[in-house]
């Protein structure tokens, strides 16, 4: 006999001989799927894996030499017409679009028989009746359940609750009326792809007069789906449940933030926000986006306090909102009672002042104070406490701390590794010579960090490099950073540093946000990037940021940098555009 679930209310009767079901390890199958299906993004379900002595006082260049450096860093407007700098954001994206990896440097493919081909299950379009679902049961020649296989498949392509609702029908008629609980939850997965609320309501009902105890991902499904019906507060239980086991992720508060912010309990939601923060876990933007969307029909001090903490939070952890985020935090400015605030999108011109309102944006530069904190940090953490005896010993270490020591700061740092491979159509000696005369000539210590086995490059070329510049070759085998991180900040605050590493290992390191942040910071004031080389003629550089591209406040202003559309900015560039807001006068 076939039949047909016109609602998913018909369930209970599939459970009549597991009255108390209580899920095992053999549940763990599910995981796989729900990460395909959006409850975790790192794993497909498919997914084919291969297994001193120095004083600290700061050193003044005589004025001659600052103005070389001056030069070091300017812009060539009219060789480098793009204007952004280093760590602007589309800037990496720019790169490897105008130099793609040469054939070289492109990894092998691999052998097809080494890759595992899984046949893909064609969905029907449509409800099948007993004789339809054992036919194409017939043709599957996968390895795994065909049941598993074809739900999976459907909830990736997202087919119809219809569809889905007829092959459950049939699994529980050659099973007594019986569903397992991993269909059940891809059934689930659909319901809330779909925005079924009075589905998601039924499984709910049925999983927990079936079940014990539910596993996180299936949790995860439920609080998604109910977070905006009636049944919102049902969430809160089910968030009790998943702190059993584990500390929720954001998108678990994210779900419930939103469903208090949408019934009107904006004091329940601001408790789960700080919940979530204690967690030392970064909230999603939406979460955020969700409090200022919702203000619009709050007027209420307390509150908007609460909303200038978040744009506090976000400049203390250096998140960007994005451009519809932007647009709910300059509607909510513009929306205060009395208060006479004026918002724009607008940028900030290299020299650091707002196009918008006319005001300087922060410096870049780091005050004394930050500039010793940071030092002791990276030289505790990342030179001294760092993992840097992986690829270096504390001989050679040492050896090179006496060579800074003896030495007089330095004004530019430079990787020569890094610096001789960055153009592929010069000769590595030859290039780096080239940057090296050029530096030279503008009387300015160098030093450059290199490699033994550079020694054996053109002999002529190496010897003209060691002339111009103080050096320093490591062992083969050793990590140029840690070095050329000591020398840079040992030299002092007015040392540059040349290579295109990004570092983010280094800074990783580092054991608090603060540290990171000024890390950043004093790096993209620091680094200098070549973006042009002519021989005998003057090099060109990307312009250096002059400010921080932070959230900030003067009281009666904000600047708040946020993520363009469709820019797609990697995770070490920053944001070049600005909301200005400023109270009229």
């Amino acid at each position: 006999m076939t039949f047909c679930f016109t609602r998913v209310r018909g369930f209970p009767k599939l459970w009549k001989n597991n009255s108390h079901r209580i899920l095992g390890p053999g549940q763990s199958y599910l995981l796989l799927f729900l990460k395909d299906c959006g409850i975790s993004y790192q794993t497909k379900w498919f997914t084919l894996q291969v297994v001193s002595p120095q004083s600290n006082k700061p050193v003044n260049l005589p004025i001659a030499k600052a103005s070389s450096l001056r030069k070091v860093e300017g812009y060539n407007s009219k060789q480098n017409s793009s204007g952004s700098h280093y760590f602007a954001a589309g800037s990496a994206q720019k790169r490897s679009q105008r130099n793609p990896p040469s054939k070289d440097h492109v990894l092998p493919s691999v052998k097809k028989k080494t890759l595992k081909v899984f046949k893909t299950i064609q969905v029907p379009l449509k409800p099948l009746d007993s004789k339809g679902w054992d036919k194409l049961k017939e043709d599957f020649t996968g390895r795994a359940t065909f049941e598993s296989c074809i739900i999976s498949e459907m909830a990736r392509c997202g087919s119809s609750l219809d569809v889905a609702k007829s092959l459950l029908a049939w699994v529980a008629a050659k099973n007594n009326g019986i569903v397992s609980y991993d269909l059940l939850v891809r059934y689930l997965y659909l319901c809330v792809f779909h925005k079924q609320t009075s589905e998601v309501i039924d499984v709910y009902e049925i999983m927990k007069s079936r079940y014990k105890c539910l596993e996180t991902e299936a949790s995860t499904l439920l609080i998604q789906g109910l977070s905006c019906s009636d049944r919102w507060r049902d969430t809160l239980l089910l968030l009790e449940d998943i702190k059993k086991v584990r500390v929720p992720s954001k998108r678990n508060y994210n779900d419930c933030i939103h469903g208090a912010l949408i019934h009107q309990d904006s004091n329940l939601a601001w408790d789960l926000y700080q919940e979530l923060i204690s967690h030392d876990i970064i909230p999603k933007l939406e979460t955020l986006k969700t409090f200022f969307d919702f203000a619009k029909d709050i007027k209420d001090e307390q509150y908007s306090n609460k909303l200038l903490d978040i744009l506090l939070y976000l400049r203390n952890n250096q998140l960007y909102p994005g451009e519809s985020f932007a647009h709910s935090i300059k509607t909510w400015f513009e929306s205060l009672p009395g208060e006479q605030w004026k918002g724009q999108f607008t940028t900030v011109h290299k020299s650091g002042q707002c196009l918008g309102c006319g005001k300087a944006i922060e410096s870049i530069h780091l005050s004394p104070e930050e500039y010793e904190y940071l030092k002791e940090k990276v030289l505790r953490d990342v030179i001294d406490g760092g993992d840097q005896y992986r690829k270096t010993t504390p001989e050679e270490l040492k050896r090179f701390k006496n060579f800074v020591n003896f030495c007089p700061p330095f004004d530019i740092v430079i990787d020569g590794l890094n610096v001789a491979k960055m153009f592929p159509q010069i000769r590595d000696s030859e290039l780096l010579l080239e940057v090296v005369s050029q530096l030279a000539k503008q009387n300015l210590r160098l030093l450059v960090l290199g490699r033994k086995h550079m020694l054996r490059w053109k002999k002529q070329e190496i010897e003209m490099v060691q002339k111009l510049a103080r050096c320093f070759f490591t062992d083969n085998i050793s990590e140029d950073d840690p070095f050329l991180l000591y020398a840079t900040l040992h030299s002092g605050n007015q040392c540059k540093f040349i290579t295109h590493d990004l570092l983010r290992d280094h800074k990783a390191c580092l054991p608090d946000a603060r540290s990171q942040r000024l890390f950043f910071k004093w790096q993209q004031g620091h680094q200098l990037a070549i973006t042009k080389v002519v021989r005998g003629a003057r090099l060109t550089f990307q312009p250096s940021l002059n400010h921080d591209t932070v959230v900030q406040t003067t009281g009666d202003s904000w600047h708040i940098p946020y993520d363009e559309d469709p820019v797609k900015r990697s995770s070490f560039e920053v944001p070049t555009k600005w909301l200005c807001l400023h109270r009229k006068t």
